[in-house]
C-alpha cells in the first residue's frame, strides 16, 4: 500500500495510547484506576450551556467566517487586553478547533521546508509531530529538574543555527506544570528578538496558576509582541475540552496565512461553540476559582504523597494540573519479574500490576518521568497513590 512518508512518520500520541488501554481495561469490569486525563473533571458551567442552547434556538447554526464570528474575535481581543494588557485587532485573531489546531494552523503559516523549531524538553507530546508535518525540523532542548524544567539561554544558544525559526515556549507547562516568571521570559524574549525569530506562545493553562501570576511574553514590548503568536482557548479554563475552541492571537501578516489556511482545511470552528465561548470569555471567575481551589488541594496532596514514598520523587508543579514523578531510580531494577529500562516499561507493569494508569514520558522528551494529572476526584489520587506506594513496598522498594 502506496502511503505517504510524512504522514508515516507521525508518532502516535503516548497520552492517547495509555488512555485507550485504561478505557479498554475498564470496559472489561476491571478495577482501574486512571491518571491520564488532560482535561477538567468539572462540568461546563451552566451559564455556558445555557448560551448554546439559545444559539441553537436562536437559529446560530450556518456556517460562519473561517475565522470564527466577529462577534467572538471581538471578545476574544477584549480578554486580551483585559487579562494580558496586550492590545489586538479581531482582525488578527483567528478562531479555530481547539487550541492544538491553532498550533497546527501557526507552524503551517510559519515554516518552510527544512526550518527548525527549538522545543525545550520535557514537551506537550504533539508540539515535534506539529513542526514535522508542516514540514519543520524539531530540534529539542534538554532541560533539567534541578532547574524547574525551564529552558536556558545558554541552552537555546548552543541548538541555534541559520535555519532556526522559532522557540516553543509552554508556560504553565505540559506536562510540568512549572511557569516562567517575567525575569525568565523577559530574557528569552531579548534573545528572540536578536536573533529575529518567532515565539510560539502556548497559553492554554494561564488560568490554572497556584503561586505567581501568569505573565504573556508578547506583553513585554512591542518588539516580541511582533514575533509572538499566542495560541490559548477555552478548553481548560472553563471546563470545556469537548466544545473544541481555541484561537490564536498573532501579527496581522501571519493571522491572515493562518486563516486562509484554515479555510481549506476546516472551514469554521462549531457555530455553537463559538457562541457559548463568547459567553464563556464575558462571564465571572467564580468557577474558575472552585476549579483552582480543587486542583490546588489535590496537587498538594499527591506531591506530599509520591514524596514520601521510596524509589520515586516529584517537584511541586505551579500551574497546570499535571504532577512529573521522577522513576530514574527505579530503572534496572526489575518490577513484578519485568526490568525497567523505560517509562514505558514502568507504565506498563504499573497498569497490569496495580492496575494505576499514568502517562510514560518518553513521548515528552522526558524518559525519566511519568505524568499524573490531578483533574481527577481526590479518592482517586487516594487509591492510585496507595496502589503505587504498595506495589512498590512489595517489590522491595
Amino acid at each position: 500500500m502506496y502511503l505517504s512518508e510524512k504522514a508515516k512518520g507521525v508518532k502516535a500520541s503516548t497520552t492517547l495510547a495509555i488512555d485507550s488501554k485504561f478505557k479498554a481495561m475498564r470496559a472489561e469490569g476491571i478495577n482501574v484506576v486512571g491518571f491520564g486525563a488532560g482535561e477538567p473533571d468539572f462540568d461546563t458551567p451552566t451559564y455556558i450551556q445555557e448560551a448554546a442552547i439559545s444559539a441553537i434556538r436562536e437559529g446560530k447554526t450556518k456556517y460562519t467566517p473561517a475565522a470564527g464570528t466577529m462577534e467572538l474575535r471581538k471578545a476574544v481581543a477584549e480578554k486580551f487586553l483585559r487579562e494580558n494588557g496586550l492590545s489586538y485587532e479581531p482582525s488578527q485573531i483567528v478562531v479555530s478547533n481547539g487550541a492544538k489546531h491553532s498550533l497546527v494552523n501557526a507552524f503551517t503559516a510559519i515554516l518552510n521546508p527544512g526550518d527548525e523549531v527549538v522545543i525545550p524538553a520535557p514537551f506537550w507530546v504533539s508540539y515535534p509531530e506539529m513542526v514535522k508535518l508542516a514540514d519543520g525540523v524539531p530540534v529539542v532542548v534538554e532541560t533539567r529538574e534541578e532547574n524547574n524544567f525551564k529552558v536556558k539561554i545558554e541552552d537555546l544558544e548552543a541548538v541555534l543555527t541559520d535555519k532556526t525559526r522559532a522557540i516553543v515556549l509552554n508556560s504553565p507547562s505540559n506536562p510540568t506544570g512549572m511557569v516562567y516568571d517575567e525575569e525568565e521570559l523577559l530574557a528569552i524574549a531579548n534573545f528572540v528578538i536578536r536573533h529575529d525569530l518567532y515565539i510560539i506562545s502556548d497559553e492554554i493553562y494561564e488560568h490554572l496558576i497556584y503561586e505567581g501570576k501568569h505573565v504573556s511574553i508578547a506583553s513585554l514590548g512591542e518588539e516580541i509582541k511582533a514575533r509572538t503568536i499566542i495560541i490559548n482557548g477555552v478548553s481548560k479554563t472553563y471546563a470545556m475540552t469537548g466544545w473544541r475552541i481555541g484561537f490564536a492571537a498573532a501579527p496581522t501578516e501571519i493571522a491572515k496565512v493562518m486563516a486562509n489556511v484554515q479555510s481549506h482545511a476546516s472551514s469554521n470552528p462549531n457555530s455553537i461553540a463559538q457562541a457559548a465561548t463568547v459567553a464563556a470569555l464575558s462571564g465571572g471567575r467564580e468557577e474558575i476559582e472552585t476549579m483552582k481551589k480543587a486542583f490546588r488541594e489535590r496537587r498538594d496532596y499527591m506531591v506530599d504523597r509520591i514524596n514520601a514514598i521510596c524509589g520515586v520523587s516529584c517537584r511541586k508543579p505551579q500551574g497546570a494540573f499535571y504532577v512529573l514523578m521522577n522513576i530514574s531510580g527505579l530503572k534496572g531494577s526489575e518490577l513484578a519479574g519485568k526490568k525497567i529500562e523505560t517509562s514505558d516499561d514502568f507504565a506498563e507493569v504499573l497498569l497490569q500490576e496495580a492496575k494505576v494508569a499514568v502517562v510514560p514520558c518518553s513521548g515528552f522528551g522526558a524518559d525519566d518521568f511519568v505524568r499524573w494529572s490531578y483533574a481527577v476526584s481526590m479518592d482517586t489520587i487516594r487509591e492510585g497513590i496507595d496502589r503505587l506506594e504498595k506495589f512498590l513496598k512489595s517489590n522491595g522498594i
